[in-house]
């Protein structure tokens, strides 16, 4: 199975100082091993927006070349709004970006591997799955 992997796993993974047994960094790592790690348009912009040097542009961009978008569809935006929707009615905020991973996911039965702890926010009040990293 494919999991989704959000912008905040990749950045801690892609930063030049590591961080020594990140246990999401880690998970990320053998993901890609077992070629299980999706990827979609939103977040690759995510990643690459704000990069100052070209260089750095061109590097982060070329490793994330190995790993092809998901096309999203129609169903997916609208979902992501409906999902967006119940979260704001139980008080719950989130961004554009974060709703349509949500709703990718949940269409194309794909946890998430993620540290953002909005997602946890989410799972209470809306169908989402969470990868947890695996215990060495």
């Amino acid at each position: 199975m494919k999991v989704l992997v959000d912008t905040c796993v990749w950045s801690k993974a892609l930063r030049r100082k590591k961080i020594a047994d990140d246990p999401f960094v880690n998970e990320l790592r053998v993901l890609i091993e077992e070629i299980r790690v999706q990827m979609i348009g939103p977040i690759r912009q995510e990643l690459l927006s704000g990069i100052r040097s070209q260089s750095q542009f061109e590097n982060v961009r070329n490793h994330l070349r190995a790993f092809p978008d998901l096309e999203l569809t129609t169903s997916d935006y609208e979902r992501a709004v409906e999902l967006f929707d119940t979260s704001l009615r139980k008080g719950i905020q989130g961004s554009n970006t974060d709703f349509l991973i949500c709703a990718v996911s949940e269409q194309h039965d794909m946890p998430i591997l993620t540290t953002d702890q909005d997602f946890t926010l989410f799972q209470h009040h809306i169908p989402l799955k969470l990868h947890a990293p695996r215990v060495k």
